[in-house]
């Protein structure tokens, strides 16, 4: 029998109860959330003369939690309208509901006794094969399953998300010596298939691997920091991007995460263990006091940092731990971060700064770097059976770029196992054996095959065959084409693949020529191509700096005619014979957008910020993204259908204008980037393969390209209408001249020019008022300043 998930429940809606449920709406799950009974009436209740029976009163914990989802930022729903799936109950009255649901995740109080009470019920009303998990972070999964029945037993184990579930990509799963190994299986695929979720499998230990190994590493951080007489600022200076961490570094995301929660964690661990581990997961007095002063971060106002208002504006200041008082924030600058900082990737700055010897910030890394590094490797076999979830888990829980054994092999695994020897250390008897091996690497590479070290071997590495790598893939295959922006790769199968890979990815000459010759090399040789990446963002748009300083030096001549080669890119693509598949993710802005919106079809990542964002630097699209979101909305309506084009038109300007950005695949969507050819990844590792997919579906049902049509618009008429709305913004202070100015090009390019409403035009026509309004409006000395606040600021001006 093929097992689904089509119905689930939450027990607990709380921060992350509530975000658990939203994240399975946001799949296209429905859910029911359920919550405990309040104990009294709330004021307002009393006043609409409710009482403690009334269903409204009785949901009202769950129903606040679903409420709370509206608020939260960054938002834990991709859509507002995802809230629909999510239906709520209360755990006394709604527990019989459990028979219609295929799965059951527990998110309650941490405590083994309410959580074993809860199972209790669980199983007496859920339907016999459904699965049952906990989401705890620490508590033994086998011990909470013990008073249920065989069949629940054998359907029950641990599924430990991260928080925020929408945005973390861990998540751990954590089997019993009862779970039938089946479902264990499904839960890794659905976690990682239909969840989107990196997903590791864990054993029933202290919480399991991330929090494991993350919060030792924390607390070592802050034991050293105390020992080397260093500040919380000079701290997180060098243990953000300059080791491979996220910029949060150490503090800032104790901040985030809360220190009220992370001593629980740590706690979780102090509890159960012996020895020197217990030791280091003592919490710090100066930490307790923190606690017990409600100074536990981000979501008190204060933590390790306080943000003050001060005659510069505001400033951020640092906790001092001796005299619980906050100052002026530091920060570290030696010898070593300043050529760490010249090292192009985490590997070399890492490795940099660990050989700097003697130097006070290389010296204060390594003192951090090797007991996580010593006890990851001690840990292995009894929290993880491999390196691999180890590495995994730190990379997608805690956003390291490198997992500890991935970091090991940065530094050199043989050259830092004798320095720890030096220095006192024992390495684990399994390190020892495998340098005694003369195996230098735990992880290697042949022909485009991962390796990991395991049980005195290497073992060949698997992964989900949704994942194209294109870095391995490049390993393997023979790059077709390549220059400094871009390089056309083979994908296998007949479909041919277009990397962007400049600095931010952004549009330049080099990557407009990669687009024409990977037309031209698809027409003749492929069934079609995916224009995709694996870098931090699809692409933030074009060649801000180049475009400045050409602009600067008046070269109008050499704008208009990289603007000019964009556009007829943009159009050879989009009336290529063979299919073009975009594969957006994360900042799709600008020139990015314009290349999405022209292809014939977006294959989006769910985490896709997609806009048309010049006017923030004094501009409108001129890569054809103006015509082509009009477009978009016009063949986005029900064919037979009478339609407004005057209000389509208000549509697009609207948001063009206010450079309106998605904040998901999903919005992107309803802001009508994405028409109903258009389709959705949740897990990115599997967004070059759905778009593939894609391509190979559209080249197999016979894909012809678009027939060019000419294009209604509203002409004169029309472009008074918008203009109308931009001034009524700048009359009312919400609009400056130059934002006006900008708002009467668009509108101008838009309505078609001065035409009659209801004419139609041809699409060059559009592009050529588009290029005129661009290159009129970067010759704008505001517009310049603009540009060179975002390129030095990395923020809008408003002038």
């Amino acid at each position: 029998m093929t097992r689904k998930i089509r119905r689930a429940a939450v027990l607990g809606s709380g921060v992350m109860g509530a975000g658990i449920a939203a994240h399975l709406a946001n799949v296209g799950i429905p859910v029911l959330m359920m919550d405990i009974l309040p104990k009294d009436l709330t004021d307002k209740e009393k006043k609409q003369g409710l009482t403690m029976e009334d269903k409204q009163v009785r949901n009202r914990v769950a129903e606040s939690g679903k409420e709370g989802l509206k608020k939260q930022k960054p938002s834990p729903l991709t859509s507002k309208e995802n809230l629909h799936l999510i239906e709520t109950g209360n755990m006394t009255d709604d527990m019989e509901k459990l028979s219609e649901v295929d799965w059951v995740v527990e998110v309650v109080v941490e405590n083994l006794d309410i959580k074993k009470s809860v199972f209790v019920e669980v199983d007496k009303h859920r339907k016999q094969g459904s699965i049952i998990s906990s989401n705890t972070s620490g508590i033994s999964i086998e011990a909470m399953s013990e008073d249920c029945s065989d069949d629940m037993k054998k359907h029950f184990l641990g599924t430990h998300f991260f928080n925020p579930p929408r945005y973390l990509k861990l998540l751990e799963v954590i089997p019993t010596s009862n779970t039938d190994r089946d479902v264990l299986e499904f839960m890794k695929k659905f976690g990682e298939d239909t969840l989107g979720k990196g997903v590791v499998e864990a054993k029933d230990t202290p919480n399991f691997i991330a929090n494991r190994i993350g919060t030792y590493g924390l607390l070592v951080t802050v034991r050293e920091m105390l020992d080397q007489n260093l500040s919380v600022g000079e701290v997180d200076s060098i243990t953000g991007p300059m080791i491979g961490r996220p910029k949060s570094a150490t503090f800032r995301t104790l901040d985030v995460v809360g220190l009220d929660t992370f001593i629980h964690v740590a706690n979780n661990v102090h509890d159960q263990v012996q020895g020197q581990e217990k030791e280091v997961f003592e919490v710090p007095d100066f930490m307790k006091d923190m606690n017990e002063k409600g100074w536990i971060g981000q979501k008190a106002g204060q933590g390790f940092f306080q943000k003050k208002k001060s005659e510069k504006g505001s400033e951020i200041l640092e906790l001092n731990p001796e005299t619980m008082e906050y100052q002026e924030r530091g920060k570290m600058k030696t010898k070593a971060t300043e050529v760490a900082g010249q090292q192009k990737g985490p590997k070399q700055k890492l490795a940099s700064l660990v050989k700097a010897k003697g130097d006070s910030a290389g010296d204060f890394v390594w003192s951090i770097v090797k007991p996580v590094l010593l006890y990851s490797a001690e840990l292995t076999g009894e929290i993880s059976d491999d390196i691999v979830s180890i590495d995994e888990a730190m990379r997608w829980g805690f956003g390291w770029d490198l997992g500890p054994f991935e970091m090991w092999d940065a530094i050199g695994l043989r050259t830092s196992a004798e320095r720890m020897k030096e220095e006192g250390e024992s390495l684990p008897e399994w390190i020892e054996t495998m340098l005694d091996k003369g195996y230098e690497t735990f992880y290697k590479k042949e022909n485009g095959n991962v390796y990991y070290y395991h049980n005195q071997d290497y073992h060949q590495q698997n992964f989900n065959d949704k994942q194209i790598n294109l870095k391995r893939l490049k390993e393997t295959k023979e790059v077709l084409a390549k220059n400094a922006g871009a390089s056309i790769i083979d994908l296998g199968d007949g479909v041919a693949g277009l990397e962007f890979h400049s600095q931010s990815n952004a549009i330049g000459m080099d990557v407009i020529q990669m687009i024409n010759k990977a037309v031209d090399m698809v027409d003749e040789d492929f069934k079609g191509l995916v224009i995709g990446n694996q870098g931090s963002n699809f692409c933030v748009g074009a060649n801000l700096g180049m475009m400045l300083m050409e602009a600067q030096d008046q070269n109008f001549f050499e704008i208009e005619l990289v603007v000019k080669q964009f556009q007829q890119a943009m159009m050879r693509m989009k009336y290529s014979d063979k299919p073009v598949v975009a594969a957006p993710f994360g900042m799709t802005l600008g020139g990015g957008a314009e290349v999405c919106l022209p292809s014939a079809a977006i294959q989006a990542s769910s985490e896709t910020y997609m806009g048309l964002v010049e006017p923030g630097v004094g501009l409108i699209p001129g890569g054809g993204g103006n015509k082509e979101l009009y477009l978009k909305h016009l063949n986005n309506l029900p064919e037979g259908i009478d339609f407004d084009l005057q209000k389509i038109s208000n549509s697009v300007f609207e948001k063009i204008a206010t450079a309106k950005t998605s904040t998901s695949g999903e919005e992107a969507r309803q802001n009508g980037f994405l028409d109903r050819m258009d389709a959705i990844s949740v897990n990115q590792d599997h967004l070059l393969h759905d778009a593939k997919q894609k391509v190979l579906g559209l080249a197999g049902s016979g894909y012809q390209a678009p027939k060019r049509k000419p294009v209604p618009v509203t002409g004169e008429s029309g472009f008074a209408t918008m203009l109308l709305g931009a001034k009524q913004m700048h009359l009312s202070g919400y609009a400056s001249d130059h934002d006006l100015k900008i708002a009467e090009k668009l509108a101008f390019v838009i309505a078609g020019g001065r035409v009659k409403e209801g004419s139609k035009v041809d699409e060059q026509y559009l592009l050529d008022l588009e290029r005129e309004a661009f290159l009129s409006l970067i010759g704008e000395a505001k517009t310049q300043q603009r540009m060179q606040h975002m390129l030095l600021k990395g923020k809008p001006l408003r002038n």
